[in-house]
């Protein structure tokens, strides 16, 4: 069972402010929601397979392969704005 005094702590470490009157209503629901969580422990999961995602998905990263790239001043030689190699761009601030 989750505790106000419980969810006033946990409360203080989110930095949420939580009142008295609140506390004790989110402990009841709380331990609503836990109290679904120990159903779920009374299933039997004896023959059943880990599933770590509901659809088969596999890699579809390809191979990491260092290839060659452009020069810099390939890369900058059709740019308009341009200083000290690299791109100029406008202030934000």
């Amino acid at each position: 069972m989750i505790t106000k005094e419980e969810v006033e702590h946990v409360g203080w470490l989110a930095r949420i402010e939580i009142a008295e009157s609140e506390s004790e209503t989110y402990a009841k629901k709380l331990n609503s929601v836990l109290g679904y969580f120990e159903q779920l422990d009374e299933v039997d999961t004896e023959d059943v397979l880990p599933t770590y995602h509901v659809a088969d998905v596999m890699n579809v990263f390809r191979e990491d392969v260092v290839k060659p790239s452009m020069s810099q001043e390939e890369v900058l030689s059709n740019v308009e704005n341009k200083q000290e190699g690299s791109f100029k761009v406008p202030k934000i601030m």
